[in-house]
């Protein structure tokens, strides 16, 4: 038989034979043939009330939900039919919430990227507008002064040209229209590469670079380019938050499937709602964690870190304790690595 509690057939089923055995006892007590469909109708009727108020909400319900209160949820106090229609409509409203809270954040994120790109594209061009209006009116005292402002016109367009190619980076890697070219790598020697040129700017902040590699070769499967943009990324960001002078240490190993790369570096300690928000894009860190001799940034390097590091099927993040900043990339290892021996 039908079970009465989860079948809306096994209620029905039921509702009509206890109805008829109830007219036929109620007619055979009054010997009338109205009698026995009357009291048939009345006790079928009275059955069914519950799932007609039942069906009667989850219209009412869908109707609330249809005028935008997606946060109304029907009660899910049946486990027949019904029940299953009601969990499928809260799942329903559910999903929509959630997509259209994921497009009003799209949304909101598109407008701070234009509040942001505009402010971040402004100050510089201000400033050169500036150098070249007292350069065009001869408004300088002497060579020197001039060469300073010709000079401090170029800074400002480095810096210009910098925050575009971030923004342009960022854009092609987050919209899917990167496309990246993997081969066989020795990061190891391409690490060495990378912070030979790294050094010299590293000097300049009297701040010293440890390298410590495991192996004489990691071989890994990576976009050579997209990496060393990446690795560069974690190295400047380095450069601008340490506490000077200091040291960057810069670690690769291999551990199981993954190749790990680290960059370390001492700063000022952060709280853990900002650690939460290094890698969003614009952030960027307090006034008094800035180096004023470095220049400013549009808040996108570890964002853009981040991407490529997903793309190449990794990860990135940061493990920090008083001060103590662990930048890391995790990347898989690229299957049949040859046995290279140990550095001792």
């Amino acid at each position: 038989m039908l079970n009465w509690k989860r079948s809306i057939r096994g209620r029905i089923l039921w509702s009509t034979l206890i109805s008829f055995f109830l007219a036929v006892f109620m007619a055979s007590i009054w010997n009338n043939f109205f009698v026995l469909i009357g009291t048939f109708l009345l006790f079928f009727f009275l059955f069914m009330d519950n799932i007609v108020r039942y069906i009667r909400s989850l219209a009412d319900g869908l109707m609330r939900i249809a005028q935008g209160n997606l946060d109304y949820r029907l009660p899910p106090s049946r486990y027949d039919e019904l029940g299953s229609v009601a969990n499928n409509i809260n799942y329903m409203a559910e999903q929509l919430h959630d997509r259209i809270d994921r497009e009003r954040r799209i949304e909101k994120s598109k407008m701070e990227l234009i509040t942001n790109v505009s402010h971040d594209l402004r100050t510089p061009l201000t400033s050169i507008i500036g150098y070249l209006n007292l350069l065009k009116h001869d408004d300088y005292g002497d060579l020197d002064e001039h060469k300073r402002y010709i000079q401090n016109t170029y800074n400002k367009t480095q810096q210009l040209k910098k925050l575009i190619d971030d923004l342009f980076e960022y854009t092609r890697l987050t919209s899917g229209e990167a496309r990246l070219s993997f081969r066989p790598v020795d990061l190891a020697g391409l690490m060495e590469q990378v912070l030979t040129e790294f050094e010299p700017l590293a000097h300049e902040q009297s701040l010293t670079v440890r390298k410590l590699c495991e192996r004489e070769r990691v071989l890994g499967l990576v976009d050579a380019e997209k990496f060393v943009r990446a690795v560069d990324n974690l190295l400047m960001n380095a450069l601008k938050f340490s506490v000077k002078p200091g040291a960057i240490t810069v670690r690769l190993f291999e551990r199981g499937s993954r190749i790990r790369l680290e960059v370390e570096n001492r700063g000022t300690p952060i709280s853990k709602e900002q650690e939460l928000l290094l890698f969003d894009r614009f952030y960027k860190a307090e006034p008094s964690r800035n180096d004023h001799s470095m220049l400013p940034g549009a808040g996108l390097g570890l964002s853009i870190a981040r991407s490529i590091a997903e793309l190449h099927g990794g990860h990135i993040g940061l493990e920090h304790r008083n001060g103590l900043f662990t930048f890391y990339i995790e990347l898989p290892r690229k299957e049949q690595t040859p046995p290279y021996p140990e550095r001792g």
